[in-house]
């Protein structure tokens, strides 16, 4: 009589590139934490390869994988159930196989970002008042739909390119007002709620240019960069008095759903965790 011997469950991200994801850091952490089998590994696929890898990797025991630039908008026509929130925002972060073969996309990016915001600034409400939000890419799309999910009654919006903006106002529709990007520093004094979702003050990328005079006390200013961790953008807003909110938190909120569906134990973040992943 033979016995089945169950399977590790396998994990990973999915990205080019993936060499500086520190999500493998974070799941080891949590892996380790609980005591779990399992293991999380940073997969760089191409986008000629990328179908046949999300094809493959359920017979090869995954339960699951994050899903990195450049193929979050990609994955969205592979996968075989696609989540409402996933569909608004345009993008999926976060895939689970079956055990059928079906694909489920998913979005926690909003997710991880409000809860990033409510944990680190607990009195924080979004219907304090506008929010300004800088930049107009995949993540804007999940800053402005959990934004305007939790309330806040208009987001003021401005991009390098003005289309971009233009076309996230059309389909997030009348709270959203777009305003051009060398008007950006005129309007920051306008946000309860400041976002940058930019590249813009990351390693290796360009600086944040635009004038941050605008800062006052009584915002709350974050930056979804976590490298640096404290970007200039943020070090403008503390001088000026703001609450100030790094974007590591948001990497480790949005880890948490998939966390729970890949291993079955919801993990805690704590500052055990950002200090398990800044190391």
């Amino acid at each position: 009589m033979s016995t089945e011997i169950p399977r590790i469950p396998l994990a990973g991200v999915v990205g080019a590139p993936v060499t500086y994801s520190r999500s493998p850091v974070l799941f080891r952490h949590w892996l380790d934490q609980y005591d779990l089998p399992g293991h999380y590994v940073p997969l760089h696929v191409g986008n000629d390869d990328l179908e046949t890898v999300l094809r493959t990797l359920p017979r090869m025991g995954f339960v699951g994988v994050n899903v990195t630039i450049p193929h979050k908008v990609s994955v969205m026509s592979l996968a075989h159930i696609v989540t409402d929130r996933a569909t608004l925002i345009g993008a999926a972060n976060t895939l689970i196989f079956r055990e059928d073969g079906t694909i489920h996309a998913d979005n926690t990016d909003g997710f991880g970002f409000i809860e990033n915001l409510r944990q680190s600034v607990p009195d924080w409400t979004a219907s304090a008042g506008p929010a300004v939000v800088l930049g107009a890419g995949g993540a804007a799309r999940a800053v402005i739909a959990s934004l305007l999910d939790a309330g806040v009654p208009q987001i003021i919006l401005s991009n390098r390119s003005r289309s971009k903006a233009d076309a996230l106002a059309e389909e997030f529709g009348k709270r959203i007002r777009v305003v051009e990007w060398v008007q950006a520093a005129a309007v920051l004094a306008e946000g309860a709620t400041v976002v940058n979702t930019t590249s813009l003050g990351m390693t290796g990328k360009e600086d944040m240019r635009i004038n941050l005079d605008g800062f006052h006390s009584g915002q709350l200013v974050t930056d979804i960069v976590y490298t640096p961790l404290r970007t200039a953008f943020l070090d403008a807003a503390e001088a000026a008095g703001c609450q100030t909110v790094d974007g590591l938190g948001m990497l480790l909120y949005q880890a948490v759903p998939g966390f729970e569906r890949w291993f079955g134990q919801k993990p805690v973040v704590t500052e055990a965790t950002r200090q398990a992943v800044l190391a």
